[in-house]
């Protein structure tokens, strides 16, 4: 029987009390099950933390010291057991090293997607999919109304900017995604990647994950126009908004994110509406709870069908 209260929201964020841990916890905690290593979930300071082992390289190259207590690093479709709890990490194909996290409890499959994507990416693990009796997830982009254009296409849109581009992206996973591609699809471009980025891509280099020509960025080259493309992190590209010779473009799946009408660049590390109807298919789920977004579509769309909760 699938218990409702199964996790719950507190101060601390989402709480599983029957294993006693937390997922992607938003305040320090006891003991924390982490999916990835964005930085909205995955904070500093948790006593015990239950990651893969590229989260667990991330956090610790993002937080030192503050990472964390004591890390136990598993590996995908290994499982282990927290507090009652029987835990599997699933891949998540957001990032690299991103994780759905399979609960098992009372013969009761509840599966947390974390943050996921189905768009093939190169420069991570792809998804992978489980039966759950439950499915807790995200819905960011959990509207109809909301389909992301193919990620091919959009990356060869810079084919046709002949000038320098100055090239807005999250410092991880997303820029990592962007190297890849532009190598592959918009070959002539010259990648130079901002000194923040470098150490990240690194680890991806490390972990066997090829992303491609790249060095890291020199003003003098870029005084020059010959299609250089500069990956920069949101607080650099916010303070270059007045920077000349260049075109400025920020990849993201948010429309209020891209910063000119004549060039988008929309390219999301997020299911769409498609795709969690998509996701929903694989898992065959009795019940959806959502988070992270707007699940009244779903509870819509469903109708008497499969019962929907929304969990924030």
């Amino acid at each position: 029987m699938i218990i409702e209260n199964f996790v719950s929201f507190n101060p601390n964020g989402l709480y599983c009390k029957y294993g006693d841990f937390y997922l992607d916890p938003i305040l320090p905690v006891t003991r924390a099950v982490i999916s990835h290593a964005h930085a909205d979930h995955a904070l500093p300071g948790n006593n015990i933390i239950f990651c893969t082992e590229a989260t667990h390289a991330f956090m610790k190259l993002r937080y030192g010291k503050n990472a964390g207590r004591e890390f136990n690093i598993a590996g995908y479709n290994s499982p282990f057991n927290v507090g009652g709890v029987t835990v599997t990490f699933v891949s998540a194909g957001h990032m690299l090293g991103s994780a759905q996290v399979l609960m098992e409890y009372q013969g009761v499959r509840y599966l947390y997607t974390g943050d996921y994507k189905l768009q093939p990416d190169a420069t991570c693990e792809p998804i992978e999919w489980v039966n759950a009796d439950v499915l807790i997830t995200e819905s960011t982009f959990a509207d109809p109304a909301i389909l992301h254009p193919d990620p091919v296409e959009e990356i060869k849109k810079l084919n046709d900017i002949k000038s320098n581009i100055l090239l807005g992206a999250y410092g991880l996973g997303k820029s990592q995604r962007l190297i890849h591609m532009i190598n592959e699809y918009a070959p002539q471009k010259q990648i130079l990647v901002h000194h923040r980025i470098m150490p990240i891509n690194a680890i991806y280099e490390k972990m066997g994950m090829v992303l491609g020509k790249h060095q890291i960025y020199s003003r003098k080259l870029m005084k020059e126009q010959d299609e250089f493309v500069y990956i920069v992190p949101p607080f650099t590209f916010d303070s270059y908004i007045r920077a000349a010779g260049v075109k400025r473009l920020f990849a993201s799946g948010w429309k209020n994110l891209q910063v000119n009408n004549q060039d988008t660049l929309y390219i999301s590390d997020h299911v769409d509406w498609d795709d969690i109807l998509q996701a929903i298919a694989h898992v065959k789920p009795t019940q959806i709870w959502t988070l992270h977004g707007n699940g009244m579509h779903l509870k819509k769309y469903f109708g008497d069908d499969i019962f929907v909760k929304i969990l924030n």
